[in-house]
């Protein structure tokens, strides 16, 4: 992401979640089981034209409610100031995905948060749900946990100078210190480019020196060789923030002036990354909140079927889950109502939506769910969006059907 502010309980708060387009506050640092390449043996034929699913997937997916189909759809913010239990009525409802925001410090802390979450996962019958438990991992100033057990990370700048054997070394290594604490997703690697001639003007990365270098070469070389090693310790990894905020200026967190990318088409060299990373290794793909009105001249790119289903899903052939960036508090998307921040991403194509406002769970919740009840296609692309959230944590070994 960019900038967050953990907005749950305190709007005031601001953090940064790596997920999205920039670094922590000075005093915290920023904010995706093991899982494989393979789906199930037992195929099931795509529903309505969606993906595939496995006999376990389809059964989880049908045994629940509209409401639960909603909550498998969102990620929303733990802080420390929450406790462990602050999500516990959102897991209740059927919520699917949580990410450690606001600067978490101790692994035993975070341990401890992460089985009290599992043991409250959605129970259907049987069929266990587990939770996606999520940190944003990055390095530099870009890291949500700290504290005993884990590492204090370099920033992406640093980590590109490494050769890609020892990154992904290293990244193993930060991989198995959050596999240990219960966290089986991080938000990273930034794939974005930073071409020279911008570097620190560019707000969100450049600033921070998050970029694995300005180059789509050297900035895939590195992103590969991170989500590679968070893969190999059992850490799904996240490639972001596409499809590229390395040109533009502003934070998308913290404002909408300056977050158009004029020069991004469907042939943008800087889009070489994201395919590296999808080829190389199982990942999550998380959209950011930049404008590309040569993509898609009317929406950002979260609520833009053009750049999530035409360019990621149908050119780049990526079939996995889609995620975006924070839309809870993200200045960027502050002019659209919580709820349809919500239901224009799943509409655009996405599975998962990132809050960083635990508040707004029920409002993203009721969209989600009343929408889907009155218009027939869109609760298609919810059923969608669920099986391949639903085929991930298969993968993952967070789902088990009894």
């Amino acid at each position: 992401m960019t900038r967050l502010r953990a907005a749950a309980p305190a709007l005031a708060t601001l953090v940064a979640l790596a997920a999205c387009s920039g670094p922590p506050s000075p005093q915290t640092t920023s904010a995706e089981e093991t899982t494989t390449s393979t789906t199930s043996a037992t195929q099931s034929s795509p529903t309505a034209g969606g993906p595939s699913a496995s006999d376990c997937v389809t059964s989880a997916r049908d045994a629940m409610t509209r409401q639960q189909h909603a909550g498998q759809l969102l990620m929303v913010a733990l802080t420390p100031d929450m406790g462990q239990a602050g999500l516990d009525a959102q897991i209740e409802g059927g919520l699917g995905s949580m990410l450690y925001l606001g600067g978490w410090t101790e692994r035993a802390t975070v341990e401890a948060a992460s089985q009290h979450l599992q043991d409250r996962a959605l129970d259907l019958d049987g069929t266990t749900v587990g939770l996606l438990v999520a940190a944003d991992q990055e390095g530099g100033e870009v890291q949500q946990l700290t504290g005993q057990g884990f590492s204090t990370i370099p920033s992406g700048r640093d980590q590109g100078a490494m050769s890609p054997a020892e990154l992904e070394r290293q990244a193993t290594a930060w991989g198995q210190e959050l596999k240990q604490a219960g966290v089986n997703v991080n938000l990273a690697p930034t794939t974005d480019t930073v071409p020279a001639e911008i570097g620190r003007a560019n707000g969100p990365i450049g600033q921070y020196g998050r970029e694995y270098g300005a180059t789509p070469a050297a900035a895939g070389q590195g992103a590969v060789a991170f989500a590679k090693g968070m893969h190999a310790a059992g850490v799904m990894p996240t490639t972001k923030h596409f499809p590229g905020i390395g040109r533009i200026r502003g934070n998308t967190d913290s404002t909408a002036d300056g977050i158009t990318d004029d020069t991004a088409t469907t042939k943008d060299p800087h889009l070489t990354p994201f395919a590296d990373v999808i080829e190389a290794t199982p990942t999550i793909v998380m959209v950011g909140n930049a404008r590309y009105p040569k993509l898609d001249a009317k929406n950002p790119a979260p609520f833009s079927e053009a750049i999530v289903t035409d360019l990621l899903r149908e050119q780049m052939g990526f079939d996995g889950v889609v995620i975006t960036d924070d839309v809870g508090v993200a200045k960027a998307v502050a002019d659209v109502p919580v709820g349809e921040r919500a239901t224009r991403f799943i509409e655009a194509g996405g599975d998962i939506v990132l809050t960083a406002d635990a508040r707004q769970t029920a409002t993203m919740t009721e969209a989600i769910v009343a929408r889907a009840e009155s218009d027939e296609e869109f609760a298609d692309q919810v059923e969608a969006a669920v099986t391949r959230v639903l085929t991930l944590k298969e993968e993952m070994g967070l789902l088990t059907c009894g």
